[in-house]
């Protein structure tokens, strides 16, 4: 059976079991004295998860802004899990239908609908729904237009060839074969697939081996 996701608080660092992050965050207390410390003006700020559509696995809990615009959302997004190759991107109600203009402010567009779609990439499409979890009126805690809350903690994987815990994919097996395999430090090596298409390292995020992308998969902020 699978490990049940969890992801890592970004106040407190705390492992948090997917189906409890709400409650952690809550009643945890670094995250309430950036609350109440918090000096600016105060506005509509959205708790919205951001989900792979295709592996639930990974996923961020953010604090958004209502005055942020959807390209606030986008840019934050590429920055930390999808940009490759500079793709097309949009936002959409119900998936694929109704396009949303990503100047339209965040508050606006959740005012009726309590989740959206964004694409990515319109050939190897990456998929995100972003959901609201909770509204709260109050100073933003960060002076950036969205703040990271929790994090996905990286799926583990497990070396094909050995099955200890692996680090890299090989990119040769998955472009000329269609196949997933991930590999440990010590089975990289004698695996042979190092030339045409280099390994990778296992990254946090839902488009690793996808078009080209290779990562870091750093927060943008």
């Amino acid at each position: 059976m699978a490990a049940r996701p969890k992801g890592i608080c970004s106040y407190c660092g705390e492992e948090v079991a997917k189906q409890s992050i709400g409650k952690h965050l809550e009643k945890c207390a670094k995250r309430q004295a950036a609350i109440d410390t918090a000096t600016r003006e105060p506005e509509a700020l959205f708790y919205l998860r951001a989900e792979s559509a295709h592996i639930k696995a990974f996923f961020l809990d953010l604090e958004v802004r209502g005055s942020a615009t959807l390209n606030d959302l986008d840019s934050y997004l590429r920055a930390i899990w999808l940009e490759c190759c500079g793709h097309l991107s949009e936002f959409a109600y119900e998936a694929w239908r109704d396009t949303i203009s990503s100047s339209r402010k965040v508050e606006s567009v959740f005012k009726n609908h309590k989740e959206i779609t964004h694409l990515y990439d319109m050939g190897s499409t990456s998929e995100t729904t972003l959901r609201v979890i909770a509204e709260r009126k109050g100073a933003p805690t960060t002076t950036r237009p969205i703040a990271l809350m929790v994090r996905n903690k990286i799926p583990e994987a497990s070396c094909d060839e050995c099955e200890k815990p692996a680090r890299w994919m090989c990119n040769e097996c998955l472009a000329e074969e269609g196949e997933w395999v991930a590999l440990c430090d010590d089975c990289l090596e004698p695996h042979g697939h190092m030339t045409d298409y280099p390994p990778v390292l296992l990254v946090n995020s839902p488009r690793l081996g996808m078009c080209g992308y290779t990562g870091p998969a750093d927060p943008p902020y």
